[in-house]
């Protein structure tokens, strides 16, 4: 699904991805940790096709900067920080809609589930919304798409406790075939759902394990 080798990103100079190999197959539940700065969210980012790098990396077979359009129609993604988007709840989730082929019933759902009545915030613009409702709203619309890779970024990090715990009991019942990346710095928040563990440190790749053999060696 994901393959990864020798990648490396530089920022003003300073290797933030230093060498990075992975693979990733289908079905991988994979805990993304490490410290901030560590590189998880650049690995995401070169994943996602928003980043340039040297190395390779390819998604299903697809390079993601030159087939971004047929990357991310794979992946569904939340991002940390939700982006400062200047369009109503209304109209963002009719594009999502249309966009990825799929009902505005379907998120509107999703998003119940999680506590968000989007009736009565349709008119409101996306960046004025709670942080817990953004990102109440982003959960929404990556699963609803069911993806073949849902990248998660500290996804939890803004909902209230009975959203996480119906977020994760959303999570627990995705197809066994779908990839998860779950960058996270509570590890015990998704062992549940995860059965690989890789950790970064200043852009490198330092530990790749079996979540119960991680568990085992204390990570």
């Amino acid at each position: 699904m994901i393959q990864i080798k020798g990648i490396e990103k530089k920022f003003q100079r300073h290797p933030v991805l230093d060498g990075v190999d992975l693979f990733v197959e289908s079905g991988d539940r994979i805990a993304l940790i490490g410290s901030n700065g560590a590189g998880k969210t650049s690995l995401i980012r070169c994943i996602l096709g928003e980043y340039s790098f040297t190395g390779d990396l390819t998604v299903s077979g697809l390079d993601p900067r030159k087939q971004r359009v047929a990357v991310l129609g794979q992946v569904g993604f939340v991002p940390q920080l939700p982006p400062p988007l200047r369009v109503r709840v209304e109209e963002l989730i009719y594009l999502t809609a249309k966009l990825m082929h799929i009902s505005v019933d379907s998120i509107r759902q999703v998003a119940e589930q999680l506590g968000l009545d989007i009736s009565r915030h349709n008119k409101q613009i996306f960046f004025k919304l709670s942080g817990g409702m953004k990102q109440k709203l982003l959960i929404a619309i990556a699963l609803a798409r069911n993806p073949k890779i849902l990248i998660l970024d500290e996804p939890s990090a803004n909902l209230d406790p009975e959203a996480r715990e119906t977020f994760f009991s959303l999570l627990a019942m995705m197809p066994k075939e779908t990839v998860m990346l779950l960058s996270s710095h509570r590890v015990d928040e998704i062992s549940s759902l995860v059965n690989r563990v890789i950790e970064m440190d200043q852009g490198k790749v330092v530990l790749d394990r079996p979540f119960i053999q991680a568990r085992k060696e204390g990570v």
